[in-house]
């Protein structure tokens, strides 16, 4: 059971998914850096986009309340509350991470070695296409 274990451990498949989960949790704190570090205080300038607190009561509160400051009072209150602020909020959070990804992915892409590019077919010239066509002559004959 030892040796099976040992056997299964040890797989390369396993080891890869290894290094993957360890460096996919590096790289995700690099990109929350890049993210809250770098272009959310940019995004600020322009105003801070916060809606997780807009909310609208679908049914009323223990006691009866259907007005409320905050959405977490309403949800104490026991209301039933549609917190679209929160998945508004989460929708721009989900585009600027997906921005910075995309910014990650074409600064890697343009540190790679460009591959030469294939050569090109040659070139038919007249002559040719006049010998292909008199090759097909004389096999027809």
């Amino acid at each position: 059971m030892l040796k099976e274990f040992k056997e299964f451990a040890m797989k390369g498949n396993m080891l890869d998914l290894a290094i993957g989960v360890v460096l996919g949790a590096a790289f995700g704190k690099i990109v929350d850096s890049l993210v809250g570090d770098l272009l959310k205080p940019l995004l600020g300038l322009f105003g801070q986009p916060d809606f997780s607190n807009n909310f609208v009561v679908l049914k009323a509160g223990k006691d009866g309340a259907t007005t409320f400051a905050t959405i977490k009072a309403a949800q104490e209150a026991g209301a039933g509350v549609l917190a679209w602020g929160n998945f508004l909020t989460a929708v721009i959070n989900f585009v600027i991470v997906a921005f910075a990804l995309f910014l990650v992915v074409k600064g890697v892409n343009r540190m790679r070695r460009a591959e030469p590019a294939p050569e090109p077919a040659p070139e038919v010239t007249p002559a040719d296409v006049q010998l292909l066509t008199e090759i097909r002559d004389l096999l027809k004959k």
